[in-house]
């Protein structure tokens, strides 16, 4: 009976620790590994589709270096000095101008603004309308429509006072040829209200400037092409005007003779006079003057500075694409064959 009661003790103690011994963990069972065939068997399954485009994946790093470029540029734009305003008052505004003789437009809403202290340069083909411009802007002709004013005043509602602010070297001199060299100085200063003395204290630096001395004494009429422009300039510098107007001041002027006269029309620059001048000698243009327009079939396509006209170019390139390119010389193939 001991052994029995042992028995059942024990045998109650091991039903008392299986009931209490916690249930055990369900393992799903796992699907049967696929075979050879099977996995090489095209899917069944339909692909699944994106609800939204896949962004680009964009890694801290990336992100610091697109912060950090940007900052840098922020940094250099704020930098680099802002372009510099030219606050020089204008002494020449050239505002709509029309020129029509017939069915031909000379000048095309021609605008400009042209500073005090400026060297302007004024270039175009022939026949482009530089002429007729600088001739309106002189008094010397009447435009169709436009406004010209001259350190503040109108050339059309007051001629009288803008032409005593003005010195012209017209296109086509026509001087008192008969008269001598000193007589025609004589001549422009008087009509320009100077006295005799300051007349022949101003000739004489004039000639000797220009290197006339010798031929104050003789006839216009007898002076060689670069002669009588020189002196004509000098005429038109005689009463030290604000505004100086040259059309083709260089042409027929030796090399020697240009040299001092450009030093001359510096000089006058440097003390606040502003020179506008035309001509064909591109290099000179871009070596003298420190603005420039340029003007084809009486329009205005380009002006400002010498830098902002020509850009990556020179001056004579972006003269010859804005005129219309170069032309190509074909069909002259007799020119090749000689006459003899």
């Amino acid at each position: 009976m001991a052994e029995t009661a042992e028995a059942a003790a024990v045998g109650g103690a091991d039903d008392t620790v299986e009931e209490a011994a916690p249930p055990a963990r369900t393992t799903p069972k796992r699907a049967p590994a696929k075979t050879a065939a099977s996995a090489a068997a095209p899917s069944t399954r339909a692909p699944r589709k994106r609800s939204t485009p896949a962004k680009p994946r964009q890694t801290t790093r990336t992100a610091m270096a697109r912060t950090t470029t940007t900052q840098a540029s922020e940094a250099a734009e704020a930098a680099q000095p802002a372009a510099p305003v030219d606050t020089r008052p204008t002494v020449l505004a050239i505002d709509g101008l029309h020129k029509r003789y017939g069915d031909t437009v000379a000048v095309d809403d021609a605008t400009l603004d042209i500073k005090e202290g400026s060297f302007y340069g004024i270039v175009g083909p022939n026949g482009a309308g530089k002429t007729t411009t600088l001739s309106i802007v002189t008094g010397l002709l009447r435009p169709d429509a436009g406004r010209v004013v001259v350190h503040g005043v109108d050339v059309w509602a007051e001629p009288v006072r803008a032409k005593h602010i003005v010195g012209v070297l017209p296109d086509k001199l026509r001087l008192f040829d008969r008269l001598t060299g000193a007589q025609f100085l004589r001549y422009a200063g008087t009509l320009r209200g100077l006295s005799a003395k300051t007349v022949r204290a101003r000739t004489a630096d004039l000639a000797a400037a220009f290197g006339v001395e010798d031929a104050l004494d003789r006839l216009v009429a007898d002076y060689s092409a670069g002669m009588t422009k020189k002196i004509a300039l000098a005429a038109a510098m005689i009463h030290s005007p604000r505004l100086l107007v040259l059309d083709e001041p260089f042409e027929s002027v030796d090399p020697v003779s240009a040299a001092n006269i450009i030093d001359i029309l510096q000089r006058y620059t440097a003390a606040g006079g502003t020179v506008v001048v035309s001509s064909h000698g591109m290099d000179m243009i871009q070596r003298v003057c420190d603005s420039v327009a340029i003007i084809v079939r009486g329009k205005v396509l380009a002006a400002g500075t010498i830098d902002e006209v020509r850009g990556e170019q020179t001056l004579e390139e972006r003269f010859v694409d804005l005129a219309g390119g170069r032309k190509a010389a074909e069909g002259m193939e007799w020119l090749h064959s000689f006459s003899d």
